[in-house]
């Protein structure tokens, strides 16, 4: 699947706006870096683990069958002498048709792959995109932006961006923690840093 996509299927947009007394648009913003996100997802980690595990046995089992045909085709040759022309012929059509079969056998494993795994990663992309929408929606964001190869961010300050705080989210959703529960446990640490910081100022 194309990065493109999976960047796609992140960039969330909310629209809303409050208005100030003096009549000025200000809008609540955030970004989340998508790749980092792609990269850091334990549910995509897992994915891919099973993935690359399920493709090492296809692997391995088309490895097997290119070794007995490399075999075949050695002993074919040593026979090749005492069996005369027309033997020879014939196992030459055997070998292509072996070959040719195989190949066919490798493109079918990729597609197995693709058809197994592809809608999986999709649905994850989907929940995280939920998860999104939803966290923009409960914590009064006008917009979220994704920011990756496809960028479709030019700047952002630092501190709008929330990739953090998303990523421990949807890893605890994927582990069947309460997101809301780290949330709380993140401000519940960052209160305490400013106020440890107020108190040093204080002195």
């Amino acid at each position: 699947m194309k990065k493109s996509l999976l960047i796609l299927g992140l960039a969330v947009t909310l629209f809303s706006c409050n208005k100030n007394e003096g009549g000025a648009t200000e809008f609540k913003t955030a970004y989340v870096d998508t790749q980092k996100l792609m990269d850091d997802s334990e549910a995509l980690k897992d994915l891919n683990s099973r993935s690359n595990v399920k493709g090492e046995e296809l692997k391995r089992e088309l490895n097997d069958e290119y070794q007995k045909l490399k075999l075949d085709y050695a002993k074919a040759q040593d026979e090749a002498p005492r069996r005369g022309a027309q033997w020879v012929q014939a196992k030459a059509q055997e070998f292509q048709e072996r070959e040719q079969k195989l190949s066919m056998m490798q493109d079918g494993m990729m597609r197995q792959l693709q058809e197994e795994f592809a809608p999986q990663r999709d649905s994850i992309v989907e929940e995280m995109r939920s998860y999104i929408k939803d966290y923009g929606k409960k914590n009064g964001y006008d917009y979220i932006y994704g920011t990756g190869d496809a960028a479709n961010v030019l700047y952002a300050k630092d501190s709008y961006e929330i990739t953090e705080e998303i990523l421990k989210a949807v890893n605890a959703k994927f582990k069947g923690e309460n997101p809301d529960a780290v949330k709380t446990e993140d401000k519940a640490t960052e209160e305490k840093a400013e106020t440890t910081e107020k108190e040093e100022a204080a002195k």
